[in-house]
């Protein structure tokens, strides 16, 4: 379904409002309930207290309503009491639903992250192959602001509607003849509430796609600059950007502008409806003229949101397409159903592939004998495009493979069971950089339990203990500040530490030690291998160096045929070679 197919998009109320109450859940929905009770609590305490007015407008006269509520034998100062206790009790009531409100917004906020933050994290690989970061990180941030703006939205215009019911109902008991003007102020109101849907919607729209090209244009900010000086794009590229701010400039506002168009209509209506019954009470013989004034009393206090539903009415709309973004996300499909912890015996497992099929590349790409030893390195390399990330994200388990046939010390298994032996594993590539705030809260994210000894043991094994011996604050030090910023090779060594620490039963380093030179990638690649004798380590390089390194090589020539080579003193060990086809 395109987005102009899409329910959403042809600026259905209906669909939306379906749509966000089943994101709704469970104790949001009695906090929903909860919020609907106070909204109807305030909104009683503000009619009655319009209607206790009106002894204090015309002190001394017999009302044809209210009985022994509004007896006007009171002394005024026992009516303003009274008054003044109403308003209190509308305030009271209305700041704790205002609280609650807030408290639900909040926490609807944070349900919807991490809602798609969590389905981001379970997604295949596959599904997010045409997803843009920029789109995604639209997706995790300013995007479910303009939903939560919607939501809130939402919440005023379930305020108004409550409080125009109640009034109505009121203004309905007071005087039933001047209430034969309600049908006519209903369907103005309606008109007004549809007046520049269509645009607000286009607009909306619009404006959640550009800001999705903000991103794009943001992202990676520091390492772009470089590119663009460097290519002397400086004009072209402020350029670009002006234009994207100018369309946002123009959608909000146009927002603006029409939220106050709307308002206008709303005001003038408002206006003319309540002309109309004033000569309509002047017209009908028998309206009292103290009905007239609490009438005209309960139905102003209606302005506020007439104002106010007009602005909420827009922000709907442009919550739709925002909307609609996040549940194409947030329906993606779970890669697999929660596991059980890997099996510890999977330590030490030789894992031998007899054949393999996966696409990409689009022909297939054919992989046959491939033996998989713990403390073994595998080198896998080919030419940029040849499919190399789609070879070690299948065997990393990350990917289905179309064709799997393999065996785990001679025992048959199929690439779910493939897929549970690798999962203690650690995945680095080439253009990770670590997002945490300093060395040890890396280390940590990658071993939770590690002492300080274990983590500056690891710093060691990668050659980036020297490194922060340097800087003051130590295993504190942080990753992105100015003054302590690490350089792209010790950002990867850092990534490496965390793979020594967490011990995994498959590691791939997919270009993942590019920013060392030759010596240090080999240097660093050979402590790995020996600190973690336990682990099967795939690598994919360029660099003739880890060949001379490696247990065996699978390279993927310019025909899409794989080929395994491996070591003669390690053929003569296993027993064991193979081409790959």
């Amino acid at each position: 379904m395109t987005p102009a197919e899409s329910p959403l998009a042809q600026d259905r109320p209906r669909d939306l409002l379906r749509s966000l109450a089943r994101t709704l859940t469970g104790v949001e929905r009695v906090e929903t309930v909860a919020y609907v009770v106070l909204s109807l609590g305030a909104a009683f305490a503000g009619s009655l207290a319009a209607l206790l007015l009106v002894p204090l407008v015309q002190p001394g006269q017999t009302l044809p309503f209210g009985g022994a509520l509004l007896d006007p034998r009171r002394s005024v100062e026992m009516q303003a009491a009274i008054f003044a206790a109403a308003t209190g009790a509308f305030a009271l009531l209305r700041w704790q639903a205002a609280r609650m409100g807030a408290r639900l917004v909040g926490r609807y906020g944070m349900h919807l992250r991490r809602a798609v933050h969590a389905r981001l994290i379970d997604a295949p690989l596959t599904s997010l192959a045409e997803a843009t970061s920029a789109e995604i990180a639209n997706v995790l941030t300013h995007n479910v602001e303009l939903i939560v703006q919607g939501f809130s939205a939402l919440q005023q215009l379930l305020i108004a509607g409550i409080s125009a019911a109640v009034s109505l109902g009121f203004a309905f008991w007071v005087s039933p003849p001047l209430m034969l003007a309600t049908p006519l102020l209903v369907g103005l109101g309606l008109l007004a509430s549809r007046a520049y849907g269509r645009e607000q919607s286009l607009v909306g729209r619009q404006y959640v796609a550009d800001m999705t090209r903000l991103f794009w244009h943001s992202e990676d900010f520091p390492r772009r600059l470089r590119h663009v000086r460097s290519f002397e794009r400086e004009a072209a590229e402020k350029a670009s950007y002006g234009a994207i701010s100018a369309r946002l400039c123009h959608g909000y506002r146009r927002q603006l502008e029409l939220v106050a168009s709307g308002r206008l209509l709303l005001e003038l209506l408002a206006a003319a409806g309540i002309a109309a019954l004033f000569v309509l009470a002047h017209r009908w013989h028998g309206v009292e003229q103290a009905s007239l004034i609490a009438v005209c009393l309960l139905l102003g206090r209606l302005l506020p949101y007439l104002v106010t539903t007009r602005q909420s009415f827009q922000q709907l709309r442009s919550a739709a397409p925002a909307f609609e973004l996040w549940q194409r996300y947030v329906s993606l499909a779970p890669v697999r159903p929660p596991a059980a912890p890997s099996d510890a015996s999977a330590s030490g497992a030789a894992l031998h592939i007899e054949r393999m099929r996966l696409t990409p590349p689009p022909s297939g790409l054919e992989v046959g004998e491939l033996l998989l030893l713990p403390g073994e390195l595998t080198l896998i390399c080919g030419d940029s495009g040849i499919g190399k990330s789609s070879l070690v994200d299948v065997l990393a388990g990350m990917m289905a493979p179309e064709v799997f046939v393999a065996r785990r010390d001679g025992r048959p298994i199929d690439f779910d069971a493939y897929r549970e032996l690798v999962r203690h594993g650690a995945y680095v590539s080439q253009n990770v950089r670590p997002w945490q705030h300093s060395v040890r809260e890396c280390l940590r994210w990658a071993a939770p339990d590690a002492t300080d000894a274990m983590l500056r043991s690891a710093l060691a094994d990668v050659g980036l203990d020297k490194r922060l011996a340097d800087s003051p604050h130590g295993l504190d030090t942080a990753l992105h500040s100015a003054s302590s910023r690490l350089s792209g090779g010790e950002l990867q060594r850092l990534l490496l530490a965390q793979v020594i620490l967490r011990r995994p039963f498959l590691a791939v380093l997919d270009e993942a030690t590019s920013a060392l030179d030759a010596a240090s990638e080999t240097a660093v690649l050979a402590t790995i291998r020996r600190r973690l004798p336990q682990t099967i380590l795939l690598v994919v390089s360029h660099r003739p160096g880890v060949a001379a390194i490696a247990d065996q090589c699978l390279t993927i020539g310019a025909d899409l045929v794989a080929t395994v080579t491996r070591r003669p003193a390690r053929t003569a060990a296993t027993g064991s070679s193979g081409h790959l086809a």
